[in-house]
């Protein structure tokens, strides 16, 4: 039987609108509370703003977690931001993805989730005398 050990969640929006207050800062902040109210720990958060120089404008941003991690990438010019949230074990990244979700639908009209996917990860099977992962 194949079982699973974490579940990581993608979703791709168009719309998204730096005005001043929603760059790669902004973001980081709503991914440290999305992380906190899907009661993981974090190890780590880091942002890195990109000015169109060497890389296109936008930002790129990752809350690393202990066992796992949310990120958000984003083309300003093209408004686009991808974010995936990843957990292992009894966590569930959806609770992040949603809170991420309430938090840009909250700030930015406009907005639109162009795909949300659920995929299950750490796919193993169950062999005998092996430990649990």
């Amino acid at each position: 039987m194949t079982r699973s050990h974490g579940k990581h969640v993608y979703v791709d929006y168009t719309g998204y609108h730096r005005n001043g207050v929603h760059d790669g800062e902004w973001m980081l902040e709503c991914m440290v509370e999305a992380a906190n109210a899907a009661g993981v720990r974090i190890v780590h958060s880091h942002v890195e703003e990109f000015d169109g120089s060497v890389s296109p404008t936008g930002f790129a941003a990752v809350v690393l977690l202990d066992e796992s991690h949310i990120s958000a990438h984003c083309y300003y010019n093209n408004g686009w931001l991808a974010i995936d949230s990843f957990t292992c074990g009894g966590s569930d990244p959806e609770v992040a993805a949603d809170a991420l979700d309430e938090a840009l639908r909250g700030a930015m009209e406009g907005l639109v989730q162009m795909r949300r996917e659920v995929v299950e990860r750490f796919l193993h099977t169950d062999l005998e005398g092996s430990e649990e992962a």
